[in-house]
Order: C-alpha cells, then structure tokens, then sequence
C-alpha cells in the first residue's frame, strides 16, 4: 500500500500591529501618530480622552479610518473625566491624578474605599470614548495600569458593558530582548518579571471571557528608546503570529521614535519578510 503523501507545513504567518500610545496627549504626539501612519508602518493608536489633543486626535481619527485607535485608560499622570468632587479619593482640586505610580499602586490595590470610585472613573472614560463613534480597537492602560488588580478587576467584571474585545497583555520576551538590546539591565529585568507575573495572572481571565491578545508585546523593555535599529534588529526574529510593538512617537521629545517608524528600511524589510502589519480589529 502505497504511503500517503507528506503534507507540507508551512510556519505560521508573522503579523504585526504597531501602535502609537498617548494619542490625544498633545498636538505634536497627534502630529507624529498621523505622519507615522501614512508615511510609515503605524497601524494603531491608543487615544487618551482626558488629555489637551483629544478633539484634535479624534477628528485625524475619523479622516483616517485605516487606523485603528484604542482606549489608553489614565488613572495616573493625567487628568479624569469625572469632577473632583465625585473622585476625591483620585484626582486633586485640578482634577489631575498623581504623578507617583507605586504609591499610586499601593492605594489602589489597600484602600478598598476606592474601588466605586476607580468604577466611575473607568465608565466615564469608556463613556466618553464611546461618544467619539470611533470603532474600539483596543484597550491597555497609562503606564500598563490596567494590569493592576484593581482595576484588571474591574475591567473584567464590566467588560461585556464596557465593549471590551481586545486588550493589550504586555509580555515582552526577555530572552529576545537581551539580542536585541543592551545597558538598563536592571530596569529591563525588572520590567520583564513585574509585567510577566500580572501578564500571567491576566491571561486565563481573558480567555475565559473570549478578550483577545497578542502573544507578546515588543516596545516594554524599551523605555523611549524604539528606534529604528531596534526595530531592524527586531524584524528578523519577530516570532510566528501575532504580536505588537508599540511606542511613544511625537515630533518633540520622542522624535527618535516617529523616525524609527517612516524609516523607509523598516517599511522594506517588513514586505521583503512577508510580515502583515494589522490592526487588533483584524483578528
């Protein structure tokens, strides 16, 4: 009897979204997001609905619906949608959250008085992406704060309400990155353990409610330096299937970033390796 033919097995493709965070945050964070997505390899964007660039990125948002923008949830160095008055526990008189994460990390996690109020806050930004009528692509946290377990708590427990398909888990490889890149070991590591232990944590709630997620998320360990040698350094080893490299371009403090992404050696090595750039709404 004769054998049966072998079936050929072909890797699994390599696609990747690459995202803008801080969206909203400033007309020169607005400005490189735009440029990077019609110049370069920018896919998607995290918007912050609470920040001075918000109506602005809205409307860049709505000329360009190719781009897929996000919620970048604040609840710390930035400003809430609810009145002092209904957060106090949150926010000063300004309506300004504190600019300290571990203290800020510490109250959220011992002071369980907050937890309506982190609720509130929550809906509120939701509720005021949700009025822009753009489609949510995506959901992470200012500084990964939606990893905390107080608010990955709440997140969780609203999602269906909140509309909540796909988030960003932010593991980054750190055996990968030590190829890639070199100095801030500390900072690296340190990074690599905190976010892969709340990563780990997160993971099966997700898929228990069926939230999608990358399989790793480049950009963690980076810190404002995704540049386009990191990035050219990255290509060739992207892993098979999905994953995101997000970073912080604007045309002022982090113009180094906007570079990396319209480089046009970037966008060559991307189609010479057959990588797929898509948004999280892709897939």
């Amino acid at each position: 009897m004769a054998a049966e033919p072998e079936v050929p097995r072909f890797p699994a493709p390599r696609r990747l979204i690459v995202n803008a965070d801080d969206f909203g945050l400033n007309t020169a964070t607005n400005e490189a997001v735009i440029r990077a997505h019609r110049e370069g390899i920018l896919t998607t964007a995290s918007l912050m609905v609470n920040e001075p660039g918000f109506a602005e990125a809205v409307e860049i948002a709505r000329e360009h619906p190719r781009l897929g923008v996000g919620l970048h949830l604040a609840l710390l160095c930035g400003h809430s949608s609810l009145l002092p008055h209904q957060i106090p526990g949150l926010v000063n008189a300004s309506g300004e959250f504190s600019n300290n994460p571990t203290l800020t990390g510490f109250r959220f996690f011992f002071r369980s008085s907050l937890r309506s109020q982190l609720r509130s806050e929550i809906h509120a930004q939701f509720e005021k992406f949700h009025t822009t009528g753009l489609q949510l692509d995506h959901i992470n946290g200012h500084l990964h704060l939606h990893l905390h377990p107080s608010i990955f708590g709440i997140l969780t427990e609203d999602a269906a309400a909140l509309g909540i398909q796909r988030m960003r888990l932010p593991r980054d490889p750190f055996r990968l990155n030590l190829r890639l890149s070199s100095g801030r070991l500390v900072y690296r590591a340190s990074h690599a353990v905190i976010f892969g232990l709340l990563s780990k944590r997160a993971k099966p709630v997700l898929d228990r409610l069926g939230v999608r997620y990358t399989r790793q998320v480049f950009g963690l360990l980076q810190n404002a330096l995704v540049n386009a040698s990191f990035i050219r350094a990255l290509l060739p080893l992207l892993p098979p299937g999905d994953s995101e490299l997000y970073s912080h371009p604007s045309v002022d403090d982090f113009e180094n970033e906007l570079n990396a992404l319209i480089d046009p050696h970037v966008r060559e090595q991307i189609d010479r390796l057959g990588i797929q750039l898509i948004r999280y709404q892709d897939w």
